[in-house]
């Protein structure tokens, strides 16, 4: 204890400490719950997580498992049941003959990520991110000792880092290449031929290649999207049963890995944290089932409304939508020819209109005064009432 900070431990503090910002929208969601306390009404448009709750088969599963004694540990790597199911959704999804030993389940799209860093990153190495991207990614690199080092992204390349970029960033340092499609916070996806580009490249520099999956059910194209899962050599693919499935609470994600890693990964997953939580692995066999599948498909089919009504709405407003979302649920919103600051702006109209948005200081470097990001992930009648209020606010 000192003296000037009585309240100070006398504890050493790790240098990451200070490196790991938290979320901006999380002071902004402290004080959206603050003036709902005091009796105003406010639109939420700045949580990436769906307004949906967990379909009816999955609950139900989770029930029966806890009625039935399932709360012991499951193997590290999770239920075998649930790996070969998951397996058994690529080949169905993707025609994919995915071998179920490289899959690991773990607790959350988030506890893959830690077991992949893990992996790959060390003290002096960095991983190529495209910027903006999701912020926790940039965290996770920076828990192991790694850089993260943000490559600037624009409507140009459709937010998504490409393998032609790569050429001027990859360094003998460079651990990891990860991308997300879609993405998080604009939507965008890449394709097949953009992922095999990608894989080429980091195969050619001996780095390894990072696809997050998360949004995977969630597009809007007619399609499947292609999974980097088919590619050869493995790369590591990151999925989560929180975004599409609506397990956000339960906790539960999946990786596959190159075979050579899957050993390691499971000893890191003992050591980290043992298993994923074991009731939600048995309810999350019950997402597979034809009748979840029906429901999530219809959930995709409101989605997708919802995106189609408020792009053309922000865009009246006067928000520039440069590249439409093809996932996911959220729009990437160009606010410069609104405001100078879309931090500043942000929080007005949460105090002047009631409307929750994030902005895009949150999502990386690359120009995040132009940007704020809204989530679909309220109904279309919030929606409505968002825009509205934005529109008596801006006029």
């Amino acid at each position: 204890m000192t003296e000037t900070d009585p309240k100070r431990s006398p504890w050493p503090r790790a240098g990451r400490l200070s490196r790991i910002r938290p979320f901006l929208v999380m002071a902004l969601l402290a004080r959206t719950r603050a003036l709902e306390a005091a009796g105003r009404s406010i639109v939420h448009m700045e949580i990436g997580e769906p307004d949906f709750t967990t379909p009816e088969p999955i609950i139900a599963a989770g029930r029966r498992a806890l009625a039935e004694g399932r709360t012991h540990y499951t193997p590290a790597a999770g239920l075998p049941r649930l790996r070969e199911a998951i397996a058994a959704h690529y080949h169905a999804r993707y025609g994919l003959a995915l071998d179920p030993a490289r899959i690991l389940v773990t607790p959350g799209g988030s506890g893959a990520l830690l077991l992949v860093m893990a992996a790959l990153v060390e003290p002096g190495r960095e991983v190529l991110l495209a910027d903006p991207g999701y912020p926790c990614n940039r965290n996770f690199v920076e828990l192991f000792g790694g850089r993260a080092r943000g490559v600037p992204v624009g409507p140009e390349d459709r937010f998504q880092l490409r393998a032609e970029r790569l050429e001027a960033v990859l360094a003998a340092e460079t651990a990891a290449v990860m991308v997300a499609t879609p993405s998080n916070p604009t939507g965008t996806l890449l394709s097949g031929a953009e992922l095999a580009a990608l894989h080429a490249r980091c195969v050619a520099a001996r780095t390894a290649l990072v696809v997050d999956e998360i949004y995977h059910g969630l597009s809007y194209l007619d399609r499947p999207l292609p999974t980097a899962a088919a590619l050869d050599p493995a790369p590591f693919v990151v999925n989560s049963f929180s975004k599409y499935y609506g397990m956000t609470g339960w906790r539960l994600g999946w990786l596959v890995a190159p075979p050579d890693y899957v050993e390691a990964l499971d000893n890191l997953a003992q050591n980290l944290f043992l298993a994923a939580p074991t009731p939600a692995q048995w309810a999350a066999l019950a997402a597979f089932a034809p009748e979840t599948q029906a429901e999530l498909e219809r959930r995709r089919a409101r989605f997708r409304r919802r995106r189609d009504f408020l792009v053309p709405a922000l865009r009246e407003l006067g928000f520039g939508i440069p590249c439409e979302p093809e996932g996911a649920f959220y729009v990437y919103a160009d606010c410069s020819g609104l405001a100078d600051d879309s931090l500043t702006l942000a929080h007005e109209l949460l105090e002047r209109a009631g409307v929750a948005v994030t902005p895009g200081l949150d999502f990386g470097r690359h120009a995040p005064e132009r940007y704020l990001r809204f989530a679909y992930t309220t109904s279309l009648a919030q929606l409505e009432a968002g825009v509205e209020r934005m529109r008596r606010f801006l006029s």
